[in-house]
């Protein structure tokens, strides 16, 4: 194994020192390392490299982040498919952009507090254990929530990426091959996110759900491709008008249910009133009104109050209740009603008009 020291780099770095130049000098100057696929298995004291901003280590065996505290000036770190399992010791590196884990045994993503400048973070395809998936630490989450601009978490066995919505300028998310099922949770989260304007979900079970792909196009108005497509203006005004009938069917559906509810319970009520037909008594000499359904008002019949004309007709008021409009003037005829012949039958809500003698 070989371990990354400042002999190595002075030695095998693309620059060459100048005569003049001792080796401090020249280990200062350098803003550039590659020692990618070189059997790198620990990193050594790089503080001398002041100037250090990209480092490439990725296809090593490095186990742990070691010895970087002190390249403060790091912008891009490159360490994917290494050993890695805890992601440690970078607070320190303020300037950080872009920090590359793919490809390791990392379970948790944490450590991350304090950069935050970083903009890009890949840490797709962990070599986890059968059934387990990454998971996020909520203090890391909200340390980069906004400064984080790209998020690579593909093949990770993930299943609920709800947590992200505190990313409030994230505007790429790579979240292929995971374990994503439910649109509804894709629609919360693009309700948050504002600012995405690509997300690629492919092989995920989720994309197999029916509208997957209107739903979250009429979600969010800042997306621009999903799943590697296009998302032309034409596609989403589509459904946009779509969505607006849909919803205007629905509002008038619901309003005609609404009325004829009303309507249905007016009958309802209507059915139990009474029918009130208005009966000419001569005796008075003007209508009285008489009603069929209720036995307990009164009929009217000659100068008798209510109360005295049930006294005196109790045989009338207990049948008329049940009678139909045609019976009840049968038996106001047997029962001296004169000249009935202008009452006739009506439908419930008619009027009867009784001429005056």
């Amino acid at each position: 194994m070989v371990r990354l020291t400042l002999d190595l780099i002075a030695k095998k770095s693309n620059l060459k020192p100048r005569k003049e130049e001792t080796t401090l000098q020249y280990l200062k100057k350098i803003t550039h390392i590659n020692f990618s696929a070189k059997n790198i298995d620990a990193i050594e004291d790089l503080s001398l490299c002041k100037n250090l901003s990209v480092l490439y280590l990725y296809d090593n065996c490095i186990s742990q982040i070691t010895n970087l505290n002190y390249a403060t000036n790091l912008t891009h770190l490159y360490l994917q498919n290494n050993c890695i399992s805890c992601i440690e010791n970078l607070g320190s590196l303020k300037k950080l952009e872009k920090l590359y884990l793919g490809g390791n045994y990392i379970a948790v993503i944490e450590g991350l507090e304090g950069l935050e400048g970083l903009r890009e973070l890949h840490v797709e395809s962990q070599r986890l254990p059968l059934g387990e998936k990454l998971l996020f630490d909520p203090r890391t989450l909200h340390s980069l929530a906004k400064s984080l601009s790209i998020l690579n978490i593909s093949n990770n066995n993930i299943d609920d990426i709800r947590d992200l919505e505190i990313l409030e300028n994230l505007n790429q998310l790579i979240a292929v091959d995971n374990q994503l099922l439910h649109v509804k949770d894709l629609e919360c989260l693009l309700n948050k996110l504002m600012k995405l304007w690509k997300m690629d979900l492919n092989r995920n079970p989720v994309c197999l759900k029916p509208k997957y792909r209107d739903r979250l196009i009429l979600v969010s108005k800042s997306l621009e491709f999903l799943d590697g497509k296009e998302i032309k203006n034409m596609e989403r005004q589509f459904l946009m008008n779509w969505k607006a009938s849909k919803d205007a069917k629905k509002i008038s559906k619901k309003r005609n249910s609404k009325n004829e509810d009303i309507s249905n319970s007016y009958i309802s009520n209507f059915e139990t009133m009474h029918h009130i037909v208005p009966v000419y008594y001569p005796q008075v000499g003007k209508p009285k009104l008489v009603f069929f359904s209720d036995t307990q008002r009164y009929l009217a019949n000659g100068n008798a109050s209510p109360e005295s004309s049930q006294e005196d007709n109790p045989k009338i008021i207990e049948d008329m209740g049940n009678l139909s409009l045609k019976e009840s003037e049968s038996l106001l005829t047997k029962n001296d009603v004169r000249e009935p012949h202008l009452l006739h039958n009506s439908k419930v809500g008619e009027n009867v008009f009784v001429k005056n003698q």
